[in-house]
């Protein structure tokens, strides 16, 4: 009897499953440099915000600046399709759950104002923040001139999945060569999770590349689609490509891990993986300068055919400052998370992010129950 050819596994790690090996030395946490480079922009922290109506707009992108990260503000949602937000935004947290995804398919069905996309990229400048904003592809074309005439600094053209090539029915799909020539602006690309994809669309010349899809806690891709892979694993290839194809051209491609993180130990795996920075959704959706007020939603929940999100209730637990930079009285990671990595790097002996990829990691699934019986039994 002949034996049936199987489909071979691939055995896949997220944050849960992984830990961090301590160095052979240690650093003082006050010497070690956080800092991350994206095409001649330099920001001490680590940390993108993630381009959602609840994290994001003019006055939170401002807090970011300050703090020394950068704020992706969404050119297709809310800030630019009304110019009123607050009533938009009070109607979207007040909505019953039954309600919250019809509602924001309305809402989000009213057109985009191109006026409005030159407004909010200048109301971000002029509050002397560096101005990064979100396209998908099918609007790129249209709102990254725009975007980039009215003064934004970097365009993030963002997907559920990227590839560098794309079959459509359109007469000619977005080429990111020819968008490099249209914006002479970094292009940041996402998402991908895959050696493959990641190399090709570095080849593309893209500046940056986002790592990660469906992991966010207001993502739903997996559950709709079962398409995904675990961040450790997809931030682990990805990285490797990057590593390629910098021996190659010589070019860095910085990776970028986006989604899943809601620790500082989180934050450090994803670091020691090989991203060179994290963009961040739900952990700054909890801060009061965000204009979600304790509210988190996908940027694929108002899809007028597939929805692929959900509104969920984070609650407001500090400043954008006390979740980046403490102080905190909270123990489970989940505030301070610039000083975890800090701590961190001191611990594996590391100086800097890029020394951070050598790091080593191991496989522990039971890595945050080891030893906390007591913790456990007090839940």
């Amino acid at each position: 009897m002949e034996v049936p050819r199987l489909k071979e596994l691939r055995r896949a790690y997220g944050f849960d499953e992984v830990a961090i090996v301590p160095g052979d030395k240690t650093v003082n946490p006050e010497l070690v440099d956080t800092a991350f480079t994206l095409n001649g922009f330099t920001f001490k922290t680590p940390i993108l915000a993630a381009a959602m109506d609840a994290i994001v707009s003019p006055e939170s992108a401002s807090v970011m600046h300050k703090l020394g990260g950068l704020a992706v503000m969404n050119l297709e949602g809310v800030q630019t399709r009304y110019g009123d937000t607050q009533d938009v935004l009070d109607r979207i947290t007040s909505a019953l759950q039954d309600e919250e995804t019809s509602l924001l398919q309305s809402l989000y069905s009213a057109p985009i104002d191109d006026r409005l996309v030159a407004s909010r990229v200048e109301e971000v400048k002029d509050k002397g923040a560096i101005c990064a904003v979100s396209v998908t592809p099918a609007n790129t074309k249209r709102l990254a001139p725009i975007a980039a005439e009215a003064g934004a600094d970097v365009i993030v053209v963002q997907s559920t999945v990227t590839t560098a090539r794309h079959i459509s029915t359109s007469t000619r799909g977005l080429r990111f060569p020819e968008l490099m020539e249209m914006v002479d602006i970094p292009i940041l690309v996402g998402n991908c999770v895959s050696y493959d994809v990641a190399l090709e669309l570095m080849e593309t010349g893209i500046q940056g590349l986002l790592v990660g899809i469906g992991p966010g806690a207001a993502c739903t891709t997996r559950e709709v689609t079962g398409v995904g892979v675990p961040q450790v694993t997809a931030t682990l290839d990805c990285s490797a490509a990057r590593d390629e194809y910098y021996q190659r051209s010589g070019r860095y491609v910085p990776i970028i891990t986006d989604g899943g993180i809601r620790t500082g130990g989180d934050l450090c795996k994803a670091i020691v993986s090989g991203a060179d920075a994290v963009m961040l959704g739900t952990p700054l959706a909890q801060a009061k300068e965000s204009p979600g007020k304790g509210y988190n939603w996908g940027m694929a929940n108002p899809h007028p055919d597939l929805p692929r999100g959900t509104r969920v209730k984070v609650g407001v637990k500090g400043t954008l400052s006390q979740i980046l930079f403490g102080p905190t009285s909270l123990t489970d990671g989940t505030q301070n998370l610039v000083g975890a990595l800090r701590n961190c790097m001191g611990m594996v002996g590391c100086t800097t992010i890029q020394e951070m990829h050598d790091a080593d990691l191991v496989i522990a699934p039971s890595i945050k129950t080891e030893g906390k019986h007591f913790q456990h039994a007090s839940l």
